[in-house]
């Protein structure tokens, strides 16, 4: 009578639980993608009222909220916090109104993320009474509710979230669960970190799901 080659079965059941994973994975992947490309910005035109957009149906916000990203350790700023300021002062010159820009500091960031955009913001024509900081939060949930109280301290009621392209869907969601208005708009990202950043974004989303 033969024995039960248990090492087989458990060698089996092992390489069909990674296929799953892998293949669960992969569906979660093209789900952040299609999220990302289901939720568009409105066009700068529209927001100036030169333009009409249906996704905006009149939605009038009254300030722009920046998620932070990377501050690099020589001081600049990465990619996706340049371009995610660039898009925000886009809207901004379209239609001006208070910035809220949040972001605290990393542990390989010179300074806070907050900080750093205030200060990009002033130097590219910003006044400061339009400007508002939170350099303190460490993730999306925390940028959106400490930018929720600075709303609340100026008596803002809508908003306009900018963060990036494949982020978007993620930090709007974020706001539906904290009670914030707001519509988003999303900066482009490098093709090149396509890969990068859905993988990393498709990890956040299962965080969000469990509550962190």
């Amino acid at each position: 009578m033969s024995r039960p080659n248990w090492p087989r079965r458990l060698l089996c059941s092992a390489a069909a639980l990674t296929l799953l994973c892998a293949a669960s994975f992969g569906w979660l992947m093209v789900f952040v993608a299609h999220m990302e490309d289901t939720t568009p910005s409105p066009p700068v035109e529209a927001v100036a009222g030169t333009g009409v957009w249906k996704g905006y149906m009149g939605f009038q916000y009254d300030c722009i909220i920046i998620l932070g990203a990377q501050v690099k350790p020589n001081g600049s700023p990465s990619e996706a916090l340049l371009r995610r300021m660039e898009l925000a002062l886009e809207y901004y010159n379209a239609r001006p109104c208070v910035i809220i820009a949040t972001g605290g500091r990393g542990e390989d960031e010179p300074m806070a993320e907050g900080d750093f955009m205030y200060r990009w913001l002033r130097k590219a024509g910003a006044p400061d009474d339009a400007l508002a900081v939170d350099n303190m939060s460490r993730n999306t949930r925390e940028n959106i509710a400490n930018a929720k109280a600075l709303m609340a301290e100026r008596g803002l009621e809508r908003a306009l979230v900018v963060t990036s392209d494949y982020h978007l869907p993620r930090a709007l969601a974020v706001c539906r669960g904290a009670g914030v208005d707001a519509i988003g708009a999303g900066s482009e990202s490098a093709p090149e970190m396509w890969w990068k950043n859905h993988l990393r974004e498709s990890l956040s989303w299962i965080k969000y799901k469990l509550g962190f």
